[in-house]
């Protein structure tokens, strides 16, 4: 176990114990800080457990402790797989709130008020001095009930100037369960709003590593409520992406969707919609909600390095180099990595610029629900 301590009120961690007091202990030790006030983990989905939880309530006490399950770590020492991974903050630097949704699939958008207002209004209590100019607010959800968009587009609503990101919670690509950390327990089905107030300089950001092609195409028969595509440009979905990037149906593989995604433009900011399966009736099922009338177009992709090193270069420039970042990275991409190469390169590029995070089973900026896109917040040092 390394420390990795920051005199700006910030601390970052990492244990591979399997033995949930030791790990517990080990993160104790790297993450407690003076006025700690929140602490955040991304745990390896087989130590999510009961007694893991257990362990990690008694180590941290009564300080805010929230987390989910992941389909890969970003540690300090770079990408991993099988250990848990987080960030502490502490005041009066950063104060944070935080609200459980206990159950996403019987959300509704009228209760998105009570949720962000209650967050704000336990800041606007701490630090009355802090305008939501000075806030930022994160998303962790499970991976696998399909709510993302009506949660996000809630919540986001309710938030206004306030930006948001977050992370679709994963199992490693088992797809059964996945799981929220809140008060002591792991909670499917489940989703975490936090708040995060700080007189830091920070940045929510998103990039992809993709551009909008050429020839575009509608859909023409969905059913939003399980994102399935039935008919794209009135021919069948599987059928006519695949002419559009030179395939046969029966080519289609979760390799040819990494590397050919659609792109949908909202405000003329592209946005990526991936697909997850070929159908027997040749529909295709997506990540993300696929509603009649969309147009979208097949992606081309870029260098996702260099993509990345563009986006590092512009949040130094920004904030300088961050003290943190916490990175939503899309599993897909982690996927893409190790087909094409690149992952050592990246991993170091991540420990490089302070990344502290997780593999997603999707993101989410703003009002947004995304795939293969990596998202988070920088945090820079604060000025004395």
């Amino acid at each position: 176990m390394t420390n990795f301590p920051s005199d700006q009120k910030i601390r970052r961690a990492v244990t591979t114990a399997a033995d949930p007091a030791q790990a517990a202990a080990e993160l104790r030790d790297d993450l407690m800080q003076d006025g700690l006030t929140l602490v955040m983990l991304f745990i390896a989905p087989e130590k999510a457990t009961p007694e893991m939880a257990a362990a990690l309530r008694q180590a941290f006490g009564d300080v805010l402790l929230v987390g989910c399950t992941t389909a890969g770590e970003i540690t300090p020492r770079g990408y991993s797989h099988g250990s848990i991974t987080g960030v502490s903050f502490a005041g009066p630097d950063f104060q944070a709130a935080a609200r459980l949704i206990p159950d996403i699939r019987s959300f509704s958008v009228a209760e998105g008020p009570a949720v962000v207002q209650g967050c704000l209004h336990d800041l606007e209590d701490r630090v009355p001095h802090l305008g939501i100019d000075k806030m930022f607010a994160m998303l962790l959800i499970d991976g696998l009930d399909a709510c993302e968009e009506s949660v996000v587009s809630a919540l986001h609503r309710e938030l206004g100037p306030v930006p948001l990101f977050g992370g679709s919670a994963g199992d490693e690509l088992s797809f059964r369960q996945t799981n929220i950390l809140w008060d002591g327990g792991f909670h499917s089905h489940s989703a975490i709003l936090l708040v995060v107030a700080t007189d830091h300089p920070f940045r929510v950001f998103k990039t992809e590593h993709f551009a909008s092609g050429g020839e575009k195409m509608v859909v023409t028969g969905a059913d939003l409520s399980t994102r399935v595509v039935t008919e794209i440009n009135a021919e069948p979905a599987a059928e006519e992406y695949a002419r559009l990037v030179g395939l046969e149906a029966e080519e289609l593989t979760p390799m040819v969707f990494a590397n050919a995604p659609v792109v949908v433009r909202v405000g003329n900011v592209p946005y990526v919609r991936s697909i997850q399966k070929v159908n027997d009736d040749n529909s295709l099922t997506f990540y993300c909600a696929i509603d009649e009338g969309i147009v979208l177009t097949v992606a081309k992709a870029m260098d996702l390095a260099e993509d990345l090193s563009r986006l590092f270069s512009d949040l130094r420039q920004e904030i300088r180099q961050p003290e943190v970042i916490i990175g939503c990275d899309c599993i897909l991409r982690s996927l893409e990595l190790r087909k094409k190469g690149g992952m050592e390169t990246v991993s170091d590029m991540m420990v490089s610029n302070n990344v502290v995070g997780f593999n997603t089973y999707g993101e989410q900026f703003h009002a947004m629900h995304v795939n293969q896109t990596f998202t988070g917040v920088a945090i820079g040092r604060r000025e004395e």
